[in-house]
């Protein structure tokens, strides 16, 4: 069952326990002009979203790990010379950040408009997947970008962004950091990041691609059990980061390697996705809806962005859309 959603008095309330020190019940309804009964409702059910909040007698009420709330001044601080390609805007909640750009695209929204939400409710993974986060424990947001080119040439698009998110981990000091086609990033094999792209346009162009991108900072253990598949967080890699430091630089690899993918296409990029990719020449098994796996050698991707696999009856081309792909130890023999 999908836990109570926080209301916007209790991101008022959660903000004003940042710095950790107890705050009474009856100070914080003055503040706020409510009675202490609603400050009492308002913190209910938090700790479904990740968020504990210790009330004590007489003390009243402090946050057991301070929250690194967003923002949008630190951000453009942190992307450096490319600034002036991005408007951050940052959102209490949000069911979805790429339901939101893909609405404000339709709307004519600027090229570099980035949605990024302290905590989305229905984040959407690839093959109907839901993203689970919770408040503060990840980075989670969405970018606009448009294209003179047609939607036809803007294969590898999800490929590059994921680049830009490795080189990105990369220069933060991540090791142990690899890509996983079509757009995973994962630290020893386990999920840490991961990318939805979603395009509109004209097949001769222009066209609009909304990234959206998830990142697991710190994962809560119950947040962790609602996964299906085997996932990681920065904190256990050991990279201790903050969110705006992270999406500032983020941002500003996304700038180069998009700026890249349109003056030369995925092409440009590929050799160097390649060699950060965590299944290339190994046995891989493809999974495709309604048809028999396929195993073969992963044997790199075109410069369109397809996944090239060795099979026994030859090499073979896939493209992502519901395609699941894994390591396996299977060999058929004529393979």
């Amino acid at each position: 069952m999908q836990p109570s959603i926080p209301s916007p008095l209790s991101f008022r309330i959660l903000r004003l326990l940042a710095d950790g020190e107890f705050r009474s019940g009856e100070a914080l309804a003055r503040q706020l002009k409510v009675s202490r009964t609603t400050v009492w409702k308002a913190l209910q059910g938090l700790d479904s979203w990740g968020v504990t909040v210790f009330r004590v007698n007489g003390r009243g009420y402090r946050l057991v790990t301070p929250i690194d709330w967003l923002d949008a001044a630190a951000v453009h601080q942190h992307i450096g010379a490319c600034a002036s390609h991005f408007q951050v805007e940052v959102v209490d909640l949000a069911s979805s950040t790429n339901t939101i750009l893909l609405n404000e695209a339709l709307a004519g929204a600027p090229k570099g408009l980035v949605v990024a939400a302290e905590l989305q409710t229905q984040g959407r993974g690839r093959r109907g997947r839901t993203w689970y986060t919770g408040l503060g424990g990840a980075l989670t947001f969405s970018l606009l970008w448009r294209f003179e080119q047609g939607v036809g040439n803007l294969g590898g698009l999800s490929l590059a962004a994921g680049l830009a998110l490795l080189r990105t981990l990369r220069e933060l000091g991540a090791q142990d950091v690899a890509l996983k086609w079509p757009n995973d990033v994962l630290w020893r094999h386990q999920k840490l990041a991961g990318l939805l792209t979603e395009i509109e346009g004209d097949v001769m162009g222009p066209s609009a691609a909304v990234i959206g991108i998830g990142v697991n900072v710190q994962l809560q253990p119950h947040i962790r059990e609602r996964i299906d598949q085997a996932v990681t967080d920065l904190a256990t890699s050991g990279l201790a980061v903050s969110r705006n430091l992270l999406l500032g630089r983020l941002l500003a690899h996304l700038a180069r390697v998009l700026e890249s993918f349109e003056a030369h296409g995925f092409g440009a990029l590929r050799e160097e996705w390649e060699s950060a990719h965590a299944l290339n020449d190994r046995m891989v098994s493809v999974s495709l809806p309604g048809q028999q796996d396929e195993v073969g050698l992963a044997a790199g991707v075109g410069d369109d962005g397809a996944l090239l696999v060795r099979t026994a009856s030859g090499l073979r081309r896939f493209y992502s859309g519901d395609v699941s792909v894994r390591p396996t130890q299977r060999m058929q023999r004529h393979a």
